[in-house]
């Protein structure tokens, strides 16, 4: 036997009745935080800052890599540093 049941409700009616936390306010911050850096624009400070919170190991990550990049870089061309 199969029952199928449809339910006709908003996603605010159905956070509400799992209990999940109402995260409106935040979502305003969020959004108010994206329009400013659309008018502002993005900068390669911004970019970099993004991608030093999101690789592991943080800023040192990032040097890492950079550092690995940049001995394949001089590998393949044939330039070694001293």
């Amino acid at each position: 036997m199969k029952f199928n049941i449809e339910v006709d409700t908003t996603p605010e009616e159905v956070r509400r009745l799992v209990g999940l936390p109402d995260l409106t306010e935040v979502h305003e911050v969020y959004l108010a935080k994206l329009k400013e850096v659309a008018d502002k624009g993005i900068t390669p400070d911004m970019v970099q800052q993004m991608i030093r919170n999101w690789v592991p190991m943080g800023g040192a990550g990032v040097d890492m890599m950079k550092d690995l990049v940049g001995a394949f870089a001089a590998g393949a061309t044939g330039k070694t540093k001293k």
